[in-house]
């Protein structure tokens, strides 16, 4: 695909090869000449970029769109592939902006966003992969920066995704409220930074148990989000956080591993079942 749009946009398509701290840096120059660069690198290789993410934009608030491909598992590259750790590290640091789309039109959507922001870097990171629509050529807006969506309502529980966990998190809740006649709310918080606070109010007011789902490390990430909120604003619900535990993830498909790690439909429904 990179070599398609080279060849139809020649004047906009930079392949700066193996060297994603250059991509970085190089990145930051184009904006501070007038462009707006969508800086594209694999979620697990932005981590060799780090100091160049906070060195060369963040620090200088430079609208550089990152996207991060390959974020969460990956699958067949192995364990140095997994795209495990943006969320954590890319929310710790200041101006930037964190959101991740659970479907293709949200995609296209934070796309436009980021385009229309212009406020400082801002990070959309999305999984390897095929989509899960079918018309996924819509008409791209914006959305309003740190808003998240509810996606059903419910009484029993409520369980707060980022990103395409929200697809499987819905399946499992379908699951666990035919077989248990429950009701769980889900809600899509789509940006870790900043969080939407009102929604999380309103969940946090309405739900005494609360699961938060992310395809990323535990520590630190989404969850850990979730839970700085609560405390910060006195709230004493409990939280069940679900994601990668610390450890490194080895080498399978990701349906492999997303079963392994009680990520799949079937893990989901089963803690959500110990809850309700």
């Amino acid at each position: 695909s990179m070599i398609i749009m080279q060849k139809e946009l020649p004047d906009r398509v930079f392949d700066v090869g193996i060297a994603e701290g250059h991509a970085v840096t190089f990145s930051a120059g184009m904006v501070k000449d007038g462009l707006i660069p969508f800086c594209n690198i694999y979620s697990s290789f932005m981590q060799r970029a780090y100091d160049n993410v906070i060195h060369d934009v963040a620090l200088q608030n430079l609208p550089v769109i990152f996207c991060l491909d390959r974020a969460g598992l990956v699958g067949s590259d192995g364990a140095t592939h997994h795209g495990l750790f943006d969320l954590a590290y890319m929310r710790s640091i200041p101006n930037m902006t964190v959101a991740a789309p659970r479907n293709e039109h949200e995609l296209r959507n934070l796309m436009q966003t980021a385009l229309e922001y212009k406020k400082g870097p801002f990070v959309i990171r999305y999984p390897r992969g095929k989509g899960t629509l079918i018309d996924w050529k819509n008409e791209m807006k914006a959305l309003p920066i740190g808003k998240g969506e509810k996606l059903k309502d419910g009484t029993d529980l409520a369980v707060l995704t980022i990103g395409t966990m929200a697809n499987t998190a819905n399946e499992a809740i379908c699951k666990v409220e035919k077989e248990l006649n429950k009701s769980i709310a889900l809600y899509d918080i789509r940006f870790l930074k900043p969080i939407d606070n009102e929604l999380l109010h309103e969940v946090a007011k309405n739900y005494k148990q609360i699961v938060t789902i992310e395809d990323g490390v535990i520590s630190g990430g989404f969850g850990s989000a979730v839970l700085e909120f609560l405390s910060d604003n006195r709230y004493n619900s409990k939280v069940k956080r679900l994601g990668i535990n610390d450890t490194f993830v080895e080498h399978g498909t990701p349906e492999e591993l997303y079963t392994m790690l009680g990520l799949d439909c079937d893990g989901i429904a089963l803690e959500l079942k110990k809850l309700v």
